[in-house]
């Protein structure tokens, strides 16, 4: 394998072991994102574009939007009009 490969190995490691220990559920969710782009990049390195594709739509595209709309019905995630309102109290 090449140096590169290693690499990306091993930030997909570090990713994991930052995503579990992300208190803010935001900065999980972004991580879990790169996770997921790694984990794309990865698969076409090994010459296996079909997962590549369904990693990067469903990993980093359908999942990571859907972890975004449910952290804004938790409320995790503000719009600026509330912020905006939460200022002018």
């Amino acid at each position: 394998m090449t140096i590169i490969t290693w690499i990306l190995l091993i930030f997909l490691v570090v990713c994991a072991v930052a995503v579990s220990f992300q208190k803010d559920l935001l900065h999980s969710v972004l991580i879990f994102m790169i996770y997921s782009v790694v984990m794309a990049v990865i698969w076409l390195i090994l010459e296996s574009p079909d997962l590549a594709i369904t990693e990067a739509a469903v990993g980093a595209g359908i999942t990571t939007v859907l972890f975004f709309v449910t952290l804004k019905k938790i409320q995790r995630i503000s719009s600026d009009r509330e912020e905006d309102e939460e200022i002018d109290e």
